[in-house]
């Protein structure tokens, strides 16, 4: 299904989130001496965009959803990420995660997008009006106004690699 105008931002910071996934993916297993840029780069996404993301979701997004009998397991699923991947940014603030650990958030993040964009995006868009996901769209413009429009620039480690 074509996404709702009014959920694209969240969208597009959901691509980002998961060319970073991509990267992480090909760069496994991370070498010891590469670990505490990549838990530079994934402390960068996390203050300036996945933080508020996450937050916005939850302001706006998952109380509309929640007004569904249907959606409250999901939306409880994404919550719990949510508080999982939290934990994980934090880690990588203290420089405190291993390869194995990045691989793991990697996945993580991959799979409750995906969970996101296939199952609770899709409902809501079937779900609501066009006049409610418009109110969602003005909610997440208002949450989302203070986002960073700073880009986290990958680094010669951190970069894309070709697949062998």
């Amino acid at each position: 299904m074509l996404r709702d105008k009014n959920l694209i931002p969240l969208s597009h910071q959901h691509q980002r989130a998961l060319a970073l996934c991509v990267r992480i993916e090909r760069a496994s297993p991370i070498p010891e001496h590469d670990l505490e840029v990549w838990q530079d780069e994934i402390s960068q996404h996390c203050r300036a965009e996945i933080a508020l993301h996450f937050a916005a979701e939850e302001m706006v997004a998952f109380p509309r959803a929640r007004g569904f009998e249907e959606l409250h397991a999901l939306v409880d699923e994404l919550s719990a990420d949510h508080a999982l991947l939290r934990g994980t940014c934090e880690r990588a603030e203290r420089r405190s995660l291993s390869s194995a650990d990045l691989l793991n958030f990697s996945r993580q993040l991959s799979t409750h997008i995906r969970k996101e964009e296939r199952q609770l995006f899709e409902r809501l868009q079937e779900l609501l009006s066009s006049n409610e996901l418009a109110h969602i769209g003005e909610g997440l413009t208002d949450a989302l106004k203070t986002l960073s429009q700073a880009c986290v620039i990958p680094t010669e480690q951190t970069k894309l690699r070709p697949t062998k």
